[in-house]
């Protein structure tokens, strides 16, 4: 395979890993909240949970999915395995 295949399955594999990441911090998050919570919170107060939890769960995916990209960068070497995907615009000459 080519660095530039290597490189769109690595995304796309990082796309399913991220959305994974992302729906199980969901569910996990809603659980807790239900068990821990929900029980002690008014129910006026309760109405503001999914919107929390949803917000919670995306910023607990992404720091998930930075710390999974800096430990796999770290221990492979990217650079021998795949190739950038935008590279220079070709046409334009930049002035020196």
């Amino acid at each position: 395979m080519s660095k530039r295949t290597n490189t769109v399955w690595f995304l796309l594999g990082a796309t399913v890993f991220n959305i994974v990441i992302t729906i199980v911090s969901f569910i996990l998050l809603l659980v807790l909240y239900g068990r821990l919570l929900a029980p002690l919170l008014p129910e006026s107060a309760a109405a503001w949970g999914l919107p929390v939890i949803f917000v919670a769960s995306l910023v607990l995916a992404f720091v998930i999915y930075r710390l999974a990209m800096k430990w796999f960068m770290k221990r492979f070497d990217l650079e021998k395995n795949f190739d950038p995907l935008f590279g220079p615009r070709r046409g334009i000459r930049r002035r020196d």
